[in-house]
């Protein structure tokens, strides 16, 4: 039975769902959580869909033996490639909550859009899942997507706000396929930490969408809606990785905002 109290179970390939997580500890701080890197795989965007299922899957399971009332697919791949298994690996014991669907319900929300632009990895931009969910929620919006497969190990390798990311930046940006977008969506949980280089970029004039506080609000809107806000008053929160490395502790504390104490679980071995 799942009670309040119970965690937010949250995953992702590596570190990009940090935030996520984040948005989550600031819209709901009474909320205990529990974070699952899974840096033994990342990224995910070069994998094949069977495989990013399985991955997802296992995860799934192991954060439902952690008595999670809700799991969050913090990993724009895993939203699109892996969402029907979760949902089936969760059903009557766990919600579920992907990335995506509500960045779709923000965009149709917004009428000044025209031609919105997305980015992601590989496996993101070839599921056209924002492609598709938006033409059906607003048919008359164009939406203009472009893979950006090396934004995400340029971040894992903390290549930011350096020369080398702002020349990725750049190259990426230019392509033909975002000419002329009015907004852009950063469809990759990664993305966030270099969103003032992408702002820079733009002049600062285009509308970028993060999506970490609409997922983050949606969930408080979900909890809310089943009478399952936690009241902890000092909350719990767990981070987990598949594999460590030396600069990832690094990079978390750019993600998360502050020093946080990290576990190693490998649920292959």
């Amino acid at each position: 039975m799942t009670e309040r109290k119970h965690p937010i179970g949250v995953f992702d390939s590596g570190v990009g769902g940090l935030t996520v997580a984040n948005a989550i500890r600031q819209v709901l701080p009474h909320e205990n959580l529990i974070y699952f890197g899974d840096t033994a795989h990342l990224p995910y965007g070069d994998k094949s869909r069977e495989t990013i299922i399985a991955y997802s899957t296992r995860i799934t399971r192991f954060l439902l033996e952690q008595k999670c009332k809700v799991i969050v697919i913090a990993c724009n791949t895993a939203s699109s490639n892996a969402y029907e298994a979760i949902m089936e690996e969760c059903a009557g014991k766990a919600w579920v909550v992907n990335v995506i669907d509500p960045v779709v319900d923000y965009v149709a929300s917004k009428p000044g859009y025209k031609n919105i632009g997305v980015i992601g990895t590989k496996g993101t931009i070839n599921s056209d899942t924002y492609k598709k969910k938006i033409n059906v929620v607003k048919p008359g919006l164009t939406v203009s997507s472009l893979a950006t497969p090396m934004f995400v190990p340029m971040i894992e390798e903390g290549f930011i706000f350096d020369d080398i990311s702002n020349a990725i930046i750049r190259s990426y940006l230019t392509k033909p396929e975002l000419a002329g977008i009015d907004s852009l969506i950063l469809g990759c949980t990664h993305y966030p930490v270099i969103k003032n280089q992408i702002s820079k970029f733009y002049n600062f004039g285009m509308d970028i969408i993060d999506s970490s506080r609409i997922v983050a609000n949606h969930l408080r809107n979900l909890l809310d809606v089943k009478n399952s806000l936690s009241a902890e008053v000092i909350p719990v929160h767990k981070f987990i990785v598949s594999d460590y490395t030396p600069y990832f502790q690094v990079i978390t504390k750019l993600f998360f905002e502050e020093e946080i104490k990290l576990e190693k679980i490998n649920l292959w071995s």
